[in-house]
């Protein structure tokens, strides 16, 4: 008797620990990944701008390739945890962003700790 009874206040207690504990480390892992998006982004955008008054062959490689990676990002599925895709989409939008670093000659080491990253704004 007092096994079960053990066995189920246990089992309760720890499956309302672990809905909270889940809970935290899906908000950190997604703020994180919401920051490096973000930053992609914006990183993007602002290329974007300073490339449009550029003519030449390279400028215009390097606006598709922006304009690229802007459009994987904005159909990127915020709103969705449940995306079957998710990491693979992130992947390639990672992909792409050091496709462009690399076609600007800027390095691509984008950090979310506290260590420096490249990207300084």
């Amino acid at each position: 008797r007092f096994h079960g009874e053990g066995y189920q206040e246990g089992y309760a207690e720890g499956s309302h620990i672990g809905i909270a504990e889940g809970r935290r480390y899906g908000s950190l892992h997604g703020a994180k990944i919401g920051l490096e998006i973000g930053c992609c982004l914006g990183f993007a955008l602002t290329w974007h701008c300073l490339l449009q008054k550029c003519t030449d062959e390279k400028s215009s490689k390097k606006i598709r390739a922006l304009e690229s990676l802007i459009g994987m990002i904005q159909k990127f599925p915020y709103e969705d945890p449940t995306y079957d895709k998710l990491q693979e989409d992130l992947e390639k939008i990672r992909g792409k962003f050091k496709q462009v670093c690399s076609m600007l000659n800027i390095q691509s080491d984008f950090r979310t700790d506290t260590e420096r990253s490249s990207l300084t704004f």
